[in-house]
C-alpha cells in the first residue's frame, strides 16, 4: 500500500507515539472500519462508540492535568485524529471534539472542579451559532433558542449554546443534556455519521459560572491551555481531510492491480495514473508536513515559556485551511483516477469524496480565511476574531 512509501512521516519529532501504536488504539480503529456504515444510517456516533475512544484517551486529551486528565501534546492528539479519520471521516470529526477542553478551560476553577469529579473523561459538544440574545438575571443569565450543527451531541456530557459575544468571541452557556432538546434533522450529503443536530433550549436559567468566552484566557495554567484555542479547533477539524485523503490513496493502490470494467490496462500499468498518483503523494506530504511542523513550532516554544505571537497563531490557522483543501484535492485526484468504478454509493472513494467536501465547508476553514493570514504576512491587521 502507499502507506508504506511515507510511513516514516508517523513519527513526529518530540511526539510520544505510544497511543497511536498501541494495539488498543489499533482495535479501535479497526472497529471505527467496520461499523462506518452503521454511523451514517443513525446519523450519529452511538454511545458504545463513544466509550471506546474514552477507554482509549480521546475524551482526557484535553483535560488539565490537575483533573486527573492528559492534556495531550497538540500534535499527537492530532495524529490520533487523522488516524480515526482514515478509518472514517465522521468519526474523526466527533473525536476530535476530545479537544473541546481548551474551551472548557476558560470556565471557573470551581465549575471545572465540578464537571471533573466523577471522570476526567467528558463529551463536550455545542451549537454556538447562530448567537441568541440571553436575558441577564441577577447571577446569571436566561437562554431561550435553536443553535445549528452540534456536531457528537447525542452523545455529549455537556452541552454549550452561543448566548451573545464578548470582545468579539462568542459567550457560551454550557448545560447538562436534560435541559437541552436535540432537533434531528442533519440530513447531508457527507459526514453524516457526526449527528450534527439542532440544539433548542427553552427557557433556562444558567448560573454566570456556567458561561465562559470561547477563545477566551483558560484559568489553568498547564502548557496546552496557553496553545491557541480557535487555532486548535480548526486544526482538528481540518486533519481529518489527511486521514480522508491518506484512505483514498491506499483505494486506488488497492485497486491498481485490477483491470478496468472496458477491458484497459490496469491503474498501475497507465503512466498517467503513476504520474498523478506521484503529485497526490507529494501534495500530501508536502501539507501534512507544513501542518504538524507549524504545530510542533509552536508547541515547542510554549514549553520553552514563551507567549504565543500573532504570527504563530495565524501561521496555525494557515497550516490548517491549506491542509483541509489539500486533503479535499487528493480525494478528488483519486476519485477521478478510480473511474467508473467509484460512482457506485457503496464504493469507499465515495465516502472519502463526500466527506472531504464537507470539511472544507467549515467556517473555520474556509477560502477567506486566507485574506487573514495574508493580512498578517503583510504587517495590517487581520479582519475581527482571526488571531
Amino acid at each position: 500500500m502507499l502507506r508504506s512509501a511515507v510511513a516514516q512521516q508517523d513519527a513526529l519529532p518530540g511526539v510520544d507515539q505510544n497511543i497511536v501504536e498501541s494495539p488498543a488504539f489499533a482495535q479501535v480503529l479497526e472497529e471505527v472500519r467496520q461499523r462506518r456504515s452503521e454511523f451514517d444510517s443513525l446519523s450519529h456516533v452511538p454511545r458504545d462508540m463513544i466509550e471506546r475512544f474514552k477507554q482509549v484517551g480521546i475524551y482526557r486529551a484535553a483535560t488539565p492535568k490537575c483533573y486527573g486528565g492528559d492534556a495531550l501534546a497538540p500534535a499527537l492528539f492530532l495524529q490520533m485524529i487523522e488516524r480515526i479519520s482514515e478509518a472514517d471521516g465522521s468519526a474523526g470529526w466527533v473525536a476530535s471534539f476530545g479537544s473541546a477542553g481548551v474551551y472548557l478551560a476558560a470556565l471557573p476553577p470551581e465549575t471545572l472542579a465540578e464537571i471533573y469529579a466523577d471522570s476526567p473523561d467528558l463529551v463536550f459538544a455545542g451549537g454556538l451559532f447562530p448567537l441568541q440574545p440571553a436575558e441577564a438575571v441577577e447571577g446569571g443569565w436566561q437562554v431561550n433558542g435553536t443553535w445549528k450543527f452540534a456536531s457528537g451531541c447525542k452523545g455529549a456530557d455537556l452541552l454549550g449554546v452561543g448566548i451573545g459575544a464578548a470582545g468579539g468571541k462568542p459567550r457560551t452557556a454550557v448545560f447538562r443534556p436534560d435541559q437541552v432538546d436535540i432537533v434531528e434533522n442533519w440530513d447531508v450529503v457527507g459526514l453524516k455519521g457526526t449527528g450534527s443536530h439542532d440544539l433548542r433550549v427553552t427557557d433556562k436559567r444558567i448560573d454566570e459560572r456556567w458561561t465562559f468566552i470561547r477563545g477566551g484566557a483558560a484559568t489553568i495554567d498547564e502548557p496546552l491551555f496557553r496553545y491557541p484555542s480557535i487555532a486548535y479547533a480548526a486544526q482538528v477539524l481540518a486533519v481529518v481531510n489527511l486521514g480522508l485523503a491518506r484512505a483514498a490513496l491506499d483505494e486506488v493502490s488497492r485497486m491498481a492491480g485490477g483491470g478496468g470494467i472496458t477491458g484497459a490496462p490496469k491503474l498501475a500499468d497507465r503512466a498517467y495514473v503513476r504520474i498523478e498518483i506521484a503529485k497526490a503523494e507529494a501534495k500530501l506530504s508536502a501539507a501534512r508536513g507544513f501542518f504538524y511542523g507549524a504545530t510542533e513550532q509552536v508547541w515547542q516554544s510554549i514549553l520553552a515559556g514563551n507567549p504565543v505571537t500573532p504570527e504563530q497563531t495565524s501561521l496555525l490557522r494557515l497550516s490548517a485551511i491549506h491542509v483541509s483543501q489539500a486533503g479535499a484535492d487528493v480525494v478528488q485526484s483519486a476519485y477521478s483516477l478510480a473511474g467508473t468504478t467509484a460512482i457506485y454509493l457503496r464504493h469507499p472513494l465515495q465516502r472519502y469524496l463526500r466527506d472531504s467536501m464537507v470539511v472544507t465547508q467549515h467556517a473555520f476553514l474556509s477560502e477567506g480565511l486566507y485574506d487573514g493570514a495574508g493580512s498578517v504576512f503583510l504587517g495590517v491587521p487581520p479582519f475581527p476574531g482571526y488571531i
